[in-house]
């Protein structure tokens, strides 16, 4: 009984050795012993009954330094004990996952930096050796800037950041950029702090834009912008800077939270709007280059640093409507003259067409009132007639300065444009820019008075004098006023829209209809011209003024209502 007892036991700790000698393999990291290399293979014994074979590439740098010999003893990992023709299947490279993969999770966990190796390129990026996992690093994120030459660093020991790991794919992805980034942040907060606004630097151009240059300090970049290279205008940067030259420069403001510097040249120079009003002095002439044209003017250098600019309404007496390009051009030289200074705001106003003669006073020079012109019809209008003057001015005929006997619409179509005509000229308004002409007044002043009459006689026999008020007969309707007759005579005359009435609302021509009789008051005469204004609104406030004077006191209590009726009453009756 004892020695069945004996047996039995000894039989029990017999399996159970044969199991665990006998644990299976697969799935597993297990140590091997190279036994033989046969080209790009490794033929590795791990105690079974066969070896497997194992690619040397799969070992990775430990192969590149020769370390990978008959003899030498490698950890691999078991995919299958005996696949079809009997081998074992193994793998260096799950084996080096496995070891590396807890210890790179600590350290993404921990947020720390881990060592790696650039050894293939894949699409989209490259392939990292982690200490045996792969990982990936995307194009993007192997440096600040894009590189065109990866080849310096492949095959080369470098520190990586885990961007993310997923354990159940096998996927890791890695940055080189955020180390870049990182050692860069802590150099340019290192540099800023030795930096002061005002402090005078070297610098290297790094980089031109159109609005301006990067300047590296010795590690950090400053920004250079266009409009503090120089006092004067720079329309680009390249102009005055070239890449790789060394520049010095002014600190003008730093950020210290964004580390962002803004550099300048011109902060070296001596300021040129310092004393600007006692150097261009307002009507003084000067002599510039234009530098710039935009649609409201040109830009004129006067000096280097300081511009003035030649506003569109001064730079032609006529042109009005004309771009300033067909004026002047780029880097022409110019005459200028000064209007206005501005320190301030750094601003001078300059006048091109102020050194040039006045047309309209030097045709008043040479035509003064009543002489005799001759000129081009240039364009017609519901008003009369522009005509083409010497210097490129123009005269209006007025359509009741036409003829004494037919009305101004009737007289207008007997015009053309490019008729030569003859005008008498009536009046210059050299502020306003206004030339009047009349055609009619060459024959005479057109009233009913005897052949051996002077024009001045006609007149004052007729009434026709300034403030007496005449009775006329309308004539005509159009949309800025009526023309009107003189009852008994032949005088026509036209009353403007705003002369029609006193009353604003009243100021309507439609008001008027061809033969209405119309009371006026004249404004003008002009005996040497024959030229007649009338107003409606004139005899209004005149017969307002006098019944004032003769109905009301400041003190009798009376409305203006009162007043105007007892002097129409009065007007009645007489």
């Amino acid at each position: 009984m004892a020695q069945q007892t004996v047996t039995t036991e000894d039989f029990e700790s017999m399996l159970l050795d044969s199991f665990v000698d006998n644990e299976p393999l697969e799935g597993a990291v297990v140590k091997g012993r190279v036994v033989a290399i046969e080209k790009d293979l490794a033929i590795i014994d791990v105690g079974l009954k066969t070896e497997g074979r194992v690619a040397l590439k799969e070992f990775g740098q430990a192969y590149r330094d020769g370390q990978i010999q008959v003899g030498s003893e490698v950890e691999v990992y078991v995919d299958r004990v005996e696949n079809a023709v009997g081998e074992a299947v193994l793998s260096r490279e799950k084996a080096r996952r496995e070891e590396s993969w807890v210890k790179l999770e600590e350290k993404y966990n921990a947020n720390e930096r881990v060592e790696g190796i650039i050894f293939n390129q894949v699409k989209g990026g490259f392939t990292v050796d982690l200490e045996g996992a792969v990982a990936f690093l995307p194009r993007s994120q192997v440096d600040i800037r894009p590189i065109r030459d990866i080849a310096p660093l492949m095959n080369v020991s470098q520190p990586f950041q885990i961007l993310k790991m997923d354990k159940r794919r096998g996927n890791i992805v890695v940055s080189r950029r955020a180390i870049l980034e990182e050692s860069r942040a802590e150099q340019r907060s290192e540099i800023v702090q030795q930096l002061e606004e005002g402090q005078v630097v070297d610098g290297v151009v790094k980089n031109i834009t159109d609005y301006g240059a990067f300047v590296d300090l010795g590690g950090i970049d400053g920004l250079l912008h266009v409009t503090d290279i120089a006092w004067r205008r720079v329309n680009h940067p390249s102009e005055v800077l070239t890449i790789g030259e060394t520049i010095k420069v002014q600190i003008v403001r730093i950020n210290h939270e964004s580390h962002r510097i803004s550099l300048g040249m011109k902060q070296l120079q001596s300021d040129p709007w310092e004393g600007i009003e006692a150097k261009y002095p307002i009507g003084a002439k000067f002599t510039g280059r234009v530098t710039n044209i935009t649609d409201y003017g040109a830009f004129v250098e006067l000096e280097p640093g300081i511009e003035g600019l030649i506003h569109v309404s001064e730079m032609s007496w006529t042109k009005k409507n004309v771009h300033p390009g067909k004026i002047v051009s780029t880097s022409q030289e110019v005459d200028v003259v000064v209007l206005e200074v501005d320190p301030d705001k750094r601003r001078i106003s300059l006048g091109l067409k102020q050194t040039l003669q006045n047309p309209w006073e030097a045709f008043a020079e040479k035509h003064p009132v009543g002489s005799t012109i001759e000129g081009e019809v240039k364009n017609k209008t519901e008003f009369g007639l522009f005509i083409g003057l010497e210097g490129d001015v123009d005269g209006m005929v007025h359509l009741s300065d036409l003829d004494w006997q037919k009305s101004g619409e009737v007289a207008l179509d007997d015009y053309n444009r490019g008729d030569m005509v003859s005008a008498r000229v009536l009046d210059v308004d050299v502020e306003k820019e206004r030339i009047s002409l009349g055609i009619k007044q060459l024959n005479g002043e057109g009233t009913s008075s005897s052949a051996g009459s002077s024009s001045s006689e006609a007149g004052e026999a007729g009434g026709l004098r300034k403030n007496a008020v005449v009775t006329t007969e309308v004539i005509d309707v159009n949309e800025g006023g009526i023309e009107v007759r003189i009852a008994d005579s032949d005088v026509t005359s036209f009353i403007r829209r705003a002369d029609l009435s006193r009353d604003r609302n009243d100021q309507r021509p439609e008001r008027f209809a061809k033969g209405d009789k119309v009371d006026a008051r004249i404004t003008q005469y002009d005996r040497k011209t024959g030229r007649i204004q009338l107003s409606i609104k004139a005899l209004e406030i005149a017969e307002e003024r006098e019944a004032v004077a003769n109905f009301g006191s400041s003190d009798s209590g009376a409305s203006l209502g009162d007043i105007l009726g007892a002097a129409l009453k009065g007007r009645e009756e007489k």
